[in-house]
């Protein structure tokens, strides 16, 4: 059994403890693509390019579903990090039990809508005829999975909101160890093709969920559950979801846009679709160092926020901000340097490599903006402002994609063209974030100026 292990956020310097949350955190991130592109790698090896496209033209519907969940996690991150800068531990232990009981339902009704509407879906995707059928049984067992898939991640928000990301993060790597076994297993043993990926995931995330809920049990910290107090609390309940659903939908948003965006790929033909795919399952990784360190940035300025140490919320946005450009360039620069042998590990055809290597070249780029958008979204949340982000996504980014891909994209279909749209929308969400957070920072400033002249 792994020891949990918490870090002080309260006191002593910042930057070290940003990077001992970001990284694991990252490093969880990154090992789980690695996971994922392995399914792709799989199929696109031994089954062809036809599975390949079939598992790829899944992805963001499972990133819809996946981001939703994260997003709604981070409502519990916020309240427990919160109540533990408070020290209110009898908060933390009804907090900690509704988070596990309310993801264990929530999994199980989302998997039931998930499979009540996949056969509507892949359509609406523009999926290519010939593979269609191999999606969509792809898509139907991944959400049978969805119900441990939002287990695990409420269960690792519980250790994030201690600093504790270490232990996620092994339990991830034997989950993950176990998928890519069973990939081969279910490919190339029982011949089980795209749903033989889709098994694997399932199952590896299962036992993922079922290692944290165990070691959750065994904790001998304030976060420990004890399974007959699991029940919900309404008040947290509330609390969890008034921070968890914006930052959901914020994160829903962004995946419905490129939902769309996919759609427009799925209509350029098979070649196209397996070279973004390939592509996304490589840029993501550089993505996930932006992200960590937002959700290490939420983490810190929660328990600080909930200990009234409104000085050191601030120097941790600073400090966030600059780690974040200096880890997310170095991983982006890796991948640009090495785009093409990267591709080669997903499919030869020199035209998935070309145009994969230009998806690569366009989007890697543009994450300086979501660093923007991230960072500042994770430090308006950690203060129980969640709607602004939200909001600003849903206007810019998923706005502006759909218009592109209906308005502009029909009069030039090139893969080129549509590609744009990502440095656009980006750019703009970053802008108005950005903006609403120095105007939220100058109302906070003044209602504190006025407390203190109160007093």
């Amino acid at each position: 059994m792994t020891k949990s292990v918490s870090i002080d956020l309260l006191h002593g310097s910042i930057g070290d403890k940003v990077v001992r949350i970001a990284l694991p955190l990252a490093l969880t991130a990154v090992l789980q693509q690695l996971f994922n592109a392995a399914d792709i790698a799989v199929v696109g090896r031994f089954v062809g390019e036809g599975a390949m496209a079939a598992v790829g033209a899944n992805a963001p519907v499972i990133g819809l579903v996946v981001n939703l969940f994260i997003g709604l996690s981070l409502g519990a991150n916020v309240v427990l990090a919160q109540m533990i800068g408070q020290g209110d531990h009898e908060g933390l232990r009804k907090a900690v039990h509704t988070s596990i009981l309310f993801a264990l339902f929530g999994g199980v009704l989302f998997a039931a809508l998930g499979e009540l509407a996949a056969a509507r879906i892949l359509p609406l995707l523009s999926v290519p005829e010939d593979v269609r059928g191999m999606a969509l049984t792809y898509l139907r067992i991944y959400l049978l999975g969805l119900p441990v898939i939002f287990l695990y991640n409420f269960e690792a928000a519980v250790y994030r909101s201690r600093g504790d990301t270490r232990t996620p993060l092994i339990v991830l790597t034997v989950s993950g160890v176990a998928n890519v076994l069973l990939n081969l297993v279910f490919v190339l043993v029982l011949g089980m093709g795209a749903g033989g990926v889709a098994a694997a995931t399932a199952l590896s995330n299962l036992l993922s969920a079922a290692a944290l809920f165990v070691l959750l049990c065994r904790s001998k910290t304030e976060l420990r559950v004890i399974p007959r107090e699991l029940r919900i609390e309404p008040h947290m309940l509330r609390n969890i979801l008034h921070i968890g659903v914006p930052a959901g939908l914020q994160n829903m948003v962004f995946a419905l846009a490129n939902v769309c965006v996919q759609s427009a790929i799925n209509s350029l033909g098979t070649t196209i679709i397996a070279a973004s795919s390939a592509a996304y399952n490589l840029e993501i990784l550089s993505y996930y160092f932006c992200n960590s360190f937002a959700q290490a940035c939420t983490t810190v300025v929660g328990q600080n926020y909930g200990a009234g140490e409104l000085g050191r919320c601030r120097r941790a946005l600073r400090v966030t901000l600059l780690l974040d450009y200096a880890f997310t360039a170095a991983s982006g620069a890796l991948l640009l340097i090495f785009a093409e042998p990267l591709l080669r590990l997903f499919n030869t055809d020199p035209e998935v490599i070309r145009y994969g290597a230009f998806r690569l070249r366009m989007l890697i780029p543009c994450y300086a903006f979501s660093i923007l958008i991230d960072v500042f979204s994770g430090y308006l949340r950690a203060f129980g402002e969640s709607v602004a982000p939200a909001v600003a996504s849903l206007v810019c980014a998923c706005g502006t994609r759909i218009a592109w891909v209906f308005l502009i994209f029909p009069h030039h279909r090139r893969f080129e063209h549509l590609i744009q749209v990502y440095p656009i929308t980006l750019g703009a969400t970053a802008l108005v974030i950005v903006a609403w957070w120095a105007v939220w920072q100058r109302r906070s400033s003044g209602r504190q100026t006025e407390t203190r002249q109160e007093v």
